[in-house]
Parts: structure tokens; sequence; C-alpha cells
């Protein structure tokens, strides 16, 4: 039985930003912050299945592909990266790009990564706050500025870059020509609400993704049976005995989170390993707001 406050490990990146405010105090004012890391707070624990992350773009990343779980394996990793980013926030015309415009073959991949059309080879959608996208392994994809992003993924950090707009970072083509689906893809989400509270995001073989939105000043029941991630995207409440607000996390498995939303309600994302949980949260009491 376990409840943690997530430790939020954050990390320098040359497309970051300085100041990731409103949603978290990492910045320092001085180094880029392009990811933040939740970590458990017990760093002697197993290590969980998923990692949750937060991204912050002032430029675009790289263009690039994850392996699956047999590729990986095949190299020594424990597993690939399959992975959903939940928009939080974009500068207008903000866009990510998902699978390409048409199929091609390996030697077409390779000339397109070599001569860099592949970056006019991408498919580019607009992100808006909300959206929800899956980007299974082996999809070619890529994140353009501008954009506030929460990544719940497979516990994985191996990437194959095809193109990195000249940063001069190590480029990965054999890697990526073999894990690559070099074709279109479609995976942006339609949300399906199931209470007032839970709006199914997705669900797939590795986890399950969820947005909750909890009234002002009423308490809950989370049931985590499985391994859980809760962030706090706005609002704050008082999950188990943490006091918690914007940019926090919480883990908690084989256990029940008691959270007391606060004055302004409480909006998150809860991520799971396994298959959707038709009991995951319950509504025990709600105060009247006088």
């Amino acid at each position: 039985m376990t409840i943690e406050h997530a430790h939020a490990h954050s990390l320098p990146k040359p497309w970051g930003i300085v100041d990731p405010r409103p949603w978290s105090s990492a910045g320092d004012g001085a180094n880029t912050i392009g990811e933040i890391w939740y970590e458990r707070s017990d760093s002697t624990a197993v290590p969980p299945s998923l990692l949750l992350k937060l991204l912050f773009t002032s430029q675009p990343l790289s263009i690039q592909v994850h392996p699956n779980d047999a590729y990986a394996q095949s190299t020594g990793q424990p597993n690939g990266k399959t992975e959903a980013w939940h928009i939080l926030d974009a500068a207008p015309e903000a866009k990510v790009g998902l699978g390409l415009k048409r199929r091609v073959s390996p030697e077409q991949l390779r000339h397109a990564i070599d001569d860099g059309s592949i970056a006019d080879l991408v498919v580019w959608n607009v992100a808006h706050p909300g959206d929800t996208i899956f980007v299974p392994a082996g999809t070619i994809h890529a994140i353009g500025a501008g954009l506030v992003i929460a990544e719940i993924q497979q516990r994985s950090d191996t990437t194959f870059r095809l193109f990195d707009h000249g940063r001069g970072r190590e480029l990965h083509i054999e890697s990526a020509l073999a894990v690559a689906d070099a074709g279109p893809a479609d995976f942006l989400v339609t949300p399906t609400r199931l209470t007032d509270a839970r709006t199914l995001l997705l669900s797939n073989s590795y986890f399950t993704f969820e947005r909750i939105d909890l009234t002002p000043n009423s308490t809950w029941r989370l049931e985590a049976e499985h391994e859980t991630w809760l962030m706090v995207v706005s609002g704050s409440a008082r999950a188990a005995s943490f006091d918690v607000t914007t940019g926090d996390a919480i883990f908690a498995q084989s256990d029940r989170v008691t959270i007391h939303a606060g004055r302004n309600g409480l909006i998150g994302l809860v991520a799971y390993t396994g298959p959707l949980v038709r009991q995951l949260l319950q509504c025990v009491a709600m105060e009247t707001i006088q």
C-alpha cells in the first residue's frame, strides 16, 4: 500500500523555457527547462512502469521515433515507448507532427533524412489546449514550439532522432529506419465523458489516461488498485496527507486516496496501468457553499 507526493525533477533542454510558471515553480531564471519528470519519492522502490512528464517548448523538438517492446528488448532494454500527450497550453498556430504525408520505402525515408526534406514530409497539425494525441511506438513524430504538454508513457528514455533542426546532436538513422512505421498516422483522440467528474482520454494495453474535474470543497475517493499517477492541472486539494496544487503529482498503488478539493475545485490528469477502472473515482461528500 503506497501513497507518495511525487518528486518533480527538471531537465534542461536547448528547446526549453526559462520560466515554467504557472505550471511549475521549478525554474531558476537561468536555465531553460524542457521537461519535468515525476519520480517516486522513495528512490529505493521498484521503478514504476509509467513515466509522467511535463514538457515546455520554445523551439521545435527533433523529429523522432521510439522503439516497440520487441525491438527494445532485442537491444537489452526492458521495454519500448508508447506515449500520449495532453495539450495544456498552446501558442497560436503551435503544431505537432504525427506521421508522414504518404507511405515511403526505407530508401526514400533515408534520403529524406539525409537531405532534411523529412521536415516537409511530416504531417503538421495545429495543437489546441485540451487535445489528446496518442503516439504508439514506431510513429514518426515531433513537437513544435509554444506548447505545454503533459505526457504519459512507458518508462523508457530511448529516442531515435531523424532530424534536429541543425542543433548538431547525434542522429540515429539506422535505428530509426529499423523501428519507424514510415506512413500516415491519425491518433488524435476523441474523449469520452464517463461521469460529471471523469473524462476518458484514451486507454490502451499499456495505460489508461483520464481527466478529472472535482467541484469546489468536495471529497472523493480514488481507488489506486494499480500503479496510478495524479497530476494537478489547476486548483488545489488535500490528497491523502499532502497539500497539492498546480504542477504537483501523487503516486499511489494498492491503496485508496482521499481527495478534498479546494475552494476552486481541482482539474487533474490521472494515468494508471491496465484497462479502464469503472469505479476509479467516487464522491463521498459535497460541502454546501454559502
